[in-house]
């Protein structure tokens, strides 16, 4: 996986904003006040700073806003950032001023002088966060392992060792972002079922349990729901559980289920060739889980979580699933195919019953880029909520929002069901056009066990997006980690 960039914690030394290389950034209150750092680089500069906090242009800042001084005189640092931002920020407010300067990142190292500011490490996480790159794909590139030049971070502060001990855990959650982005964008002929699953088996090293279920075992469980996605394509499908043991021994786990398609083509129900290539990002629920699961693993998070995700590749062939076929579940339930294109309903009921069967858990929720009906609801700032418990998904949308991750509660009703009715077997996979997403989230919903605490995120239009975010660059997000890592922090770990 690419590599976080290094970020390290030292006392404040102001000698160093005149010897450091690379870029250099000093912290100014939004109506000016300089700290020491502001005023030894104000007089290294021959009060190049005093003169940007008297123009009209800083009249006009805003928090989190970055002004660089290019080349500055008396420093030998290649630019000088001035970041905006109030002596006391919220979290929020300090993670979208560290996105600002991660992204000017550009390969050169950093110094940060950050005095006695308060929430430095969630300034720290947003930086590293947005200096995400990938370009594993690129030749010529510095670095062979993620492809760009990983250059350290310093962040001097009065008490740099209590804000270092407050960013390891947020480090962790960083790392698992990146690997989240890292397989998202990966194309579809590196990250075969096969790729995916060996990736996830290095988990181990952190502790994990990991098991790989193939094609052999999911028949003798009885996923042939799953197994009739896969069935035209080359690559075999494969069902993985990730096992954190943190918590109690006998404490019930959290389940995350992953929708896992390497590919989707459509199958039989073709999809039209404009941005098909942009299918390579429909295994992001199964992404999100393994994510999660290498950030609760780095932390060692006091909790028990399984992570399990179902991988599949959706292609035409001779003997591919048809529209008008009839397929049994692992329930026992029947559904009659309507589109093969609505395919990863049919992977996560098999792999949700499975998940509820085996481990009995606590509460369970499913992630997948599952319509695109979602983003004509949301767009791209908001994942779809559907849940069946108010008490579990109000502490998700608490999460969420404390991370500052959009996500948005949608309806359940019986009267969606009605569109779901098959006249030759259960249940069809589709219910037409109108709500579609919710449809969805109701056919999954048929696969809840009583009394099981439930939430079903779509994130088709957060999971991967055409332009920058505030904390990453186009491509892959790696939405949802960080609000699953917060939701067990705050629900499910032990004290």
């Amino acid at each position: 996986m690419s590599s976080p960039i290094p970020v390290r914690f030292e006392a404040t030394d102001l000698d160093r904003i005149a010897t450091a290389e690379g870029r250099v950034a000093v912290i100014v209150t939004p109506d000016g006040k300089l700290d020491p750092a502001g005023r030894r680089a104000n007089r290294l500069t021959r009060g190049a700073v005093q003169r940007l906090l008297d123009s009209d242009r800083f009249a006009k800042a805003k928090n989190g806003q970055v002004f660089t001084l290019a080349w500055p005189a008396g420093m030998a640092a290649e630019a000088l950032d001035v970041l905006v931002l109030e002596q006391n920020p919220s979290p929020i407010e300090a993670r979208k001023a560290g996105a600002a300067l991660g992204k000017l990142k550009d390969g050169k190292p950093a110094l940060i002088m950050a005095g006695s500011r308060r929430r430095v490490a969630e300034l720290a996480q947003g930086l590293a966060l947005r200096a995400y790159r990938f370009d594993a794909h690129k030749t010529g590139s510095d670095d062979e392992e993620n492809g760009g030049t990983v250059s350290e971070v310093v962040i001097a502060h009065n008490r740099h060792e209590e804000v270092a001990a407050a960013y390891a855990p947020l480090q962790a959650a960083v790392e698992g972002v990146h690997a989240t982005r890292d397989l998202v964008n990966e194309p579809a002929n590196v990250l075969t079922t096969e790729e995916f699953a060996r990736r996830l088996k290095e988990l181990e090293s952190l502790g994990v349990e990991v098991e790989i279920l193939d094609e052999a075992e999911l028949e003798k469980l009885g996923m042939r729901a799953l197994l009739a996605v896969g069935q035209g394509a080359e690559s075999p499908s494969r069902v993985v559980v990730m096992q954190w043991k943190g918590g109690a021994k006998d404490a019930a786990p959290l389940a995350l289920v992953g929708k896992g398609v390497v590919f989707d083509t459509g199958g039989i129900s073709l999809k039209p060739a404009g941005g098909m290539e942009d299918m390579t990002m429909d295994m992001g629920g199964a992404g999100v889980v393994a994510g999660t699961m290498r950030a609760l693993a780095r932390r060692k998070a006091r909790a028990n979580v399984v992570g399990l995700v179902g991988l599949v590749e959706n292609m035409p062939d001779g003997r591919a699933q048809r529209p008008g076929d009839v397929v049994r579940s692992m329930k026992g339930d029947t559904i009659e195919v309507i589109n093969t294109d609505a395919e990863g309903r049919l992977v996560l009921c098999d792999v949700m019953w499975y998940a509820q069967d085996r481990f009995k858990p606590a509460a369970m929720i499913d992630l997948a880029t599952l319509t695109g009906a979602i983003i004509i609801s949301l767009g791209h700032e908001n994942a779809g909520v559907f849940s069946n418990d108010d008490a579990i998904c109000n502490a998700f949308l608490k999460a969420a929002q404390a991370e500052d991750e959009g996500a948005w509660r949608m309806p359940l009703a019986k009267a969606y069901d009605e569109l779901l009715k098959s006249r030759i077997a259960d249940m069809k996979n589709v219910g037409g056009r109108p709500a579609g997403s919710i449809t969805a989230a109701q056919f999954l919903q048929r696969f809840v066990k009583e009394g099981t605490p439930w939430i079903h995120l779509d994130i088709a239009g957060v999971a991967s997006v055409k332009s920058d975010t505030t904390y990453a660059p186009k491509g892959a997000t790696g939405w949802g980690v960080r609000a699953l890592d917060r939701l067990v922090r705050d629900r499910f770990e032990v004290e």
